[in-house]
């Protein structure tokens, strides 16, 4: 991975809320969504904190910083962008703002940290999603690869993302010799 690409990222999500503002839809929805959707929605994300924090508890903190590959993130690098990624896109395309500062001196390197920053994280994206009007679920915004949709699916997609993203650490954890921690279904 060339070394200018997380600069590149870190810049690009900080344009997110200037972007999100200037890509919103004011075209009807195609369809309407259940009101139930926003519940699956929630559990959505309820899955995603306790698989979270499943990683961050199982893996001792002196492998925080270790990688599985020269090119891949660091253990807590790949938590931490799964997270940060909700919260930036989340924010910036749900109310076209930026999230919280976070101390990321103790993401990365403390199991408190993480859990904190997880937790924190979480909560704020529970609470951003409670706070959308159906009116604000069923309006079309452009996303990143200039696809419209409505900003319901917003949801769906980083549900996606942080699922992918996490599912990645199981290698740090077999580097190590360890097994990753329970599927959360079985």
């Amino acid at each position: 991975m060339p070394r200018a690409l997380p600069l590149v990222v870190a810049l690009s999500l900080s344009a997110v809320p200037v972007l999100a503002a200037q890509r919103i839809e004011t075209e009807p929805a195609q369809y309407t969504l259940s009101p139930e959707y926003r519940g699956i929605q929630l559990a959505a994300l309820q899955t995603q904190r306790k698989l979270l924090l499943s990683f961050a508890d199982s893996m001792p903190e002196r492998f925080y910083r270790d990688r599985a590959t020269p090119a891949q993130r660091d253990f807590a690098g790949q938590l931490h962008h799964a997270v940060s990624s909700a919260l930036f896109i989340a924010y910036g395309y749900v109310r076209s703002a930026r999230p919280p500062a976070a101390d990321t001196a103790a993401i990365f390197n403390t199991r408190s940290g993480m859990r904190r920053y997880i937790e924190g994280s979480y909560d704020s994206l529970e609470v951003l999603l409670k706070g959308q009007s159906d009116a604000e679920r069923d309006q079309r915004f452009k996303f990143f690869n200039g696809q419209f949709m409505p900003r319901w699916q917003l949801w769906d997609e980083l549900n996606q993302h942080t699922i992918w993203t996490a599912g990645q650490v199981v290698a740090n954890f077999r580097k190590n010799g360890m097994a990753p921690p329970s599927f959360l279904f079985f």
